[in-house]
């Protein structure tokens, strides 16, 4: 290490004696590419980074995530701002509660972080629809991350609205943030679409100015950095623990000759999808990487620092060989672990920052506290086809052909689709989904009675018994947009024609279905003394609602919700919608329940969407740790 750190020494005195003939200026931040380095007020300056998404943290916990990264010796911050997490409906912007970006900032700037800005439009993050937000596919023929006209209003409305609001915050005008990225990772996206490029940059100009740092990152391949660079924008490559330093950056040189070397996502770890196994990413490897790339004098963000959870529906999902949607837990394995807790990794990665820069004095702040609070047992409030009334309070859309979410402008959740058997099925019948049109599950029901289910690229065929005219309730999940690739134009609910044997089914019912809307206004707790539905056979398979209470002791620690022996489903506590669980297939099996979230005072609300089948005993389990890693079997 001891050659190590000279090489450093030595990089940073090249680019000192190259500064004392600068102008040193009050709050400015610019790219030396005589002496390869990042000059902020006119000395050089190496940034050591880490990523934080303020949308998967909630708002209570910002300040101490923050101060945690502070506390490990990082200078800045990387943020990612999702599109469709602040513009949900076209044209109304959201920048309040946990979506206050620059409260935000403004802790970060408070607790001594620099900001690296990254708007996107489009983010990747395994955020749905890689931040897109699904209104742009209400335009059928829209071509996403390109010069198409549709898309590029949309874009540059929406730019207009955010870049103004970041403009104070520039380190140049006194705020914090350093430098700007422009798109992300486009090099990676079939379009390669420089009129798209240019057109981003012209917007970044105008509203950020000219002296403003901006900067593409990519992956580190000469096809990634040739589609996603461009003239103007500081070119950065990413990569993680098993990558050849030396040729990667070898690579930024092609196309950076000179400039400061930036590995813009050098990755702590891995995120997870359902049913894969869970990643990790060792520490010790990690930390030797970052001390080889601190040693060449190369600006470091570690993707993730703390990645938090990926709470309602605002998960991803990629689409290579088949569809796989991404856990709830957004956990990847970070230095600060989904609850923000420091782990080995963080302490292993101290320790090389201590090498290159002084850290700030005092100890970590600990871990929040965690609370085993034990189980609770549910009752069943309804079938969901038993509920249409309270949960999709408009009348029912009627259409010959199913539509799609987009189309009925639901942009995520589910939707039940109704229609009737056309003739007496007594014995078993397949029904298809020939062109694979299911998007993404399919909960299928026959007057009441849950017959099986049909699944994106897995299932595409089940059989359903019946009488002409019985109900057929085809209950849609919407299991998140794809996020990455070509195929983030991705359609939900059914996109296709279902055939029923050799007759495609027709005249539909189509009920949107606001679940967490009717949550929120404090249902079905609210209803719990009004007479229920009369039960069903067999009331604890296919699509039902269950209801609870966690009573108050006094505390509201951090916990980890279990559904043991539960199958597949959404959790609400307190009207917050904590996302997807699936212990059944793994591997997470717990749901990070932020402490803040629950009353010391008052009950505390519990409703479960289950959709295959919930156990006998109807119990959830409150426990203080997390379970991430248990893989089920494969069905």
């Amino acid at each position: 290490m001891a050659v190590g750190v000279l090489l450093f020494v030595a990089v940073i005195l090249a680019c000192l004696s190259a500064s004392g003939n600068l102008v040193s200026g009050e709050n400015s931040f610019s790219i030396d590419y005589k002496n390869n380095c990042f000059l902020k007020d006119g000395k050089p300056f190496q940034y050591i980074s880490g990523s934080i998404h303020y949308s998967r943290i909630p708002r209570y916990y910002w300040k101490d995530r923050l101060l945690k990264m502070y506390m490990t010796g990082l200078n800045a911050i990387q943020v990612y701002v999702p599109w469709n997490f602040h513009e949900v409906v076209q044209g109304v912007q959201n920048f309040t509660g946990d979506r206050d970006l620059e409260h935000f900032l403004d802790l970060a700037n408070q607790t001594g972080l620099l900001v690296i800005l990254r708007p996107g439009p489009y983010i990747c993050a395994e955020w749905e629809m890689g931040g897109l937000p699904a209104w742009l596919l209400q335009k059928p023929n829209i071509v996403l991350r390109s010069a198409d006209a549709d898309y590029v209003q949309a874009v540059s409305n929406w730019l207009s609205v955010l870049l103004p609001k970041m403009r104070p915050w520039l380190y140049i005008n006194g705020g914090n943030i350093i430098t700007v990225q422009v798109e992300n990772e486009y090099g990676s996206y079939f379009a390669c679409d420089y009129n798209y490029m240019r057109h981003l940059r012209a917007l970044f100009r105008f509203f950020l100015g000219e002296d403003t740092v901006l900067f593409t990152t990519d992956g580190n391949t000469d096809k990634d950095m040739k589609c996603g660079t461009l003239e103007g924008l500081y070119a950065t490559v990413d990569f993680g623990t098993d990558t050849n330093i030396t040729k990667a950056f070898d690579r930024q040189r092609r196309f950076e000759p000179q400039g400061p070397l930036v590995n813009s996502e050098f990755y702590t770890g891995w995120l997870d999808h359902w049913g894969d196994q869970h990643v990790v990413v060792d520490a010790q490897k990690v930390s030797r990487v970052l001390a080889e790339m601190l040693t060449l004098g190369a600006n470091v963000n570690m993707y993730m620092f703390e990645g938090g959870s990926n709470f309602g529906y605002w998960n991803g999902a990629d689409h290579d060989t088949r569809f796989r949607s991404v856990v709830t837990s957004y956990d990847y394995d970070a230095p600060l672990s989904e609850a923000g807790d420091p782990t080995e990794k963080l302490f292993a990665i101290r320790d090389v920052i201590k090498q290159f820069r002084d850290i700030p004095s005092g100890p970590m702040p600990p871990a929040t506290p965690k609370f085993a609070y034990g189980f609770v047992t549910l009752k069943k409030v309804g079938k969901v086809s038993d509920l249409l009334n309270t949960i999709s309070p408009a009348v029912p859309v009627k259409s010959q052909h199913p539509l799609t979410f987009e189309e009925m402008k639901q942009n995520y959740g589910f939707m039940l689709y109704r229609t009737t058997l056309p003739q007496d099925l007594s014995e078993p019948t397949p029904l298809i989904s020939p062109l694979n049109g299911v998007h993404d599950r399919a909960y299928v029901s026959v007057n009441g009675v849950f017959q099986g289910l049909l699944e994106r690229d897995t299932v595409l065929v089940m059989n359903v018994t019946g009488q002409q005219g019985d109900t057929l309730d085809i209950l849609i999940e919407n299991m998140g947009r794809v996020n990455f690739g070509s195929k983030i134009n991705d359609y939900k609910g059914l996109v296709s024609n279902l055939f029923l044997g050799k007759d495609i089914l027709t005249d539909w019912q189509i009920y949107p279905l606001d679940i967490d809307g009717a949550i929120t206004s404090g249902w079905p707790h609210s209803d719990s003394g009004k007479s229920s539905p009369a039960p069903q056979k067999d009331p604890s398979v296919g699509p039902v609602i269950y209801m609870g209470t966690l009573q108050p002791n006094g505390l509201s620690w951090d916990t980890f919700l279990k559904l043991n022996e539960w199958t597949k489903g959404q959790v609400w506590i307190n009207g917050m919608n904590l996302g997807r669980y699936w212990p059944a297939r793994g591997p997470q099996q717990t749901l990070y329940v932020p402490g803040p979230l629950l009353s010391t005072t008052q009950p505390n609300n519990i409703t479960v969407l289950e959709l295959e089948r919930a156990p006998a005993h109807l119990r959830v389990l409150f426990m203080d740790r997390p379970q991430l890693n248990v893989l089920a079997e494969k069905p």
